[in-house]
């Protein structure tokens, strides 16, 4: 069976070995002719920007990079994204690399246009309509991580760096309009990333496929990422350069933030503070909550869990895919605790009250309180399940 198709739902997906390639003709299409290739400092320097540089210059493309992109990215990268977007005079984006680049890029692009405080388009309630819409810039995403799937997404998680708290930008019109996902640039990944960003993806499956509310499309997305994520990110982590995995992992990673439109919850409601306080990657965050915050969930989605199980191929019970969930965390390299990841139990209660009122709070299927959060954060710290 070839691992190279092209899909149009959420957006355009171009998956496949080589489709790097089709850069150029893709901004062409999207209507691009000087784009801002957003990326990160780790991997401006490698030779995959510079062969996507070359590509798009070569087809007449008035291509610059913009790489002040951090890990967990926060407002003045956006802010000095949108400088460098203006000055160059571009007319769209190319956001390159892993879920902080792609956000970032599809930051700059929205806001590069407006005239509001950045903040005004806080994922809340309608605040998106306070956008001009005619102004936000077309994106081109091109993923090096399977994770986030910020590549199939129509927001960019942002710090806050004067309140150090996670904000969600969202506008329907940051959904890029054509995604080149080349597994071929995730070999390169090293294990412990690859585990980290793969179980973000299963993290994103699994809390869509819980989130209460009817999305059957969701849910149906959900259980098969969640499958290809228990069949491949194994093989990803041992072995590299393995490009049935790597695809199999890209394809999930875009069905994750696909499904979760349906909504998330704990997990991420606890990652988001975590992150934002001792910039832990996120991925690896989700991945050492998820048996914690599963068991928390445990009476309102047992049937469903097991429903999942047996999709994918485990005993077919909540602790069967429980006991699943803690091999493959153990297989991949993911510590068991919060503390191990450097989460000080100081900031406890800052946490706790980040976490309550977090915008993924509200779709985990048991209600979330302080004293609820206080004791999964207890239950993460100490290891106990």
């Amino acid at each position: 069976m070839s691992l190279r198709s092209t899909w149009s739902y959420p957006t355009a997906l171009r998956i496949g070995v080589g489709r790097i390639a089709e850069l150029a003709e893709a901004c062409r299409a999207a209507g691009i002719a000087r784009p801002l290739l957003v990326t990160d400092p780790g991997l401006s320097g490698l030779p995959m920007i510079a062969e996507a540089v070359a590509t798009c210059r070569a087809a007449g493309l008035g291509v610059a990079v913009f790489d002040g992109v951090q890990a967990n990215p926060i407002d003045a990268n956006v802010e000095a994204g949108v400088a460098a977007f203006r000055a160059g005079g571009h007319d769209g984006v190319i956001a390159f690399g892993g879920g902080s680049a792609l956000d970032c890029g599809k930051v700059i692009a929205f806001a590069a246009g407006q005239t509001r405080p950045l903040w005004d388009f806080e994922d809340v309630g309608d605040w998106w309509t306070r956008a001009n819409p005619d102004a936000i810039a077309p994106i081109i995403a091109v993923p090096t991580t399977a994770g986030t799937g910020s590549e199939t997404g129509r927001a960019g998680v942002i710090t806050n760096s004067a309140t150090q708290t996670k904000k969600v930008i969202f506008h329907p019109l940051m959904m890029p309009k054509i995604v080149i996902a080349d597994p071929a640039l995730t070999t390169g990944l090293p294990p412990l990333m690859t585990a980290g960003t793969g179980m973000d993806a299963l993290s994103h499956c699994l809390e869509a496929y819980c989130a209460p509310g009817y999305h059957p499309m969701a849910d149906g997305i959900a259980v098969e990422g969640a499958r290809l994520v228990h069949e491949n990110l194994r093989i990803a982590v041992r072995d590299g350069g393995n490009i049935t995995a790597r695809t199999h992992m890209m394809s999930a990673a875009a069905m994750g933030s696909t499904a979760f439109q349906k909504g998330l919850g704990a997990m991420h409601a606890l990652a988001h503070p975590m992150g934002a306080l001792f910039n832990t990657h996120h991925g690896m965050t989700n991945a050492v909550l998820m048996p914690y915050v599963l068991v928390f969930n445990r009476s309102a989605i047992e049937a469903r869990i097991a429903r999942l199980a047996a999709y994918c191929g485990i005993t077919p019970s909540f602790d069967g895919y429980l006991a699943e969930i803690l091999a493959l965390r153990a297989d991949v390299g993911v510590p068991h605790t919060i503390a191990e990841i450097g989460i000080a139990r100081a900031q406890r209660e800052t946490i706790i009250a980040m976490a309550c009122v977090d915008p993924t709070a509200g779709g985990n299927p048991i209600p979330l309180d302080a004293a609820a959060v206080g004791a999964l954060f207890d239950a993460a710290w100490e290891g106990l399940l």
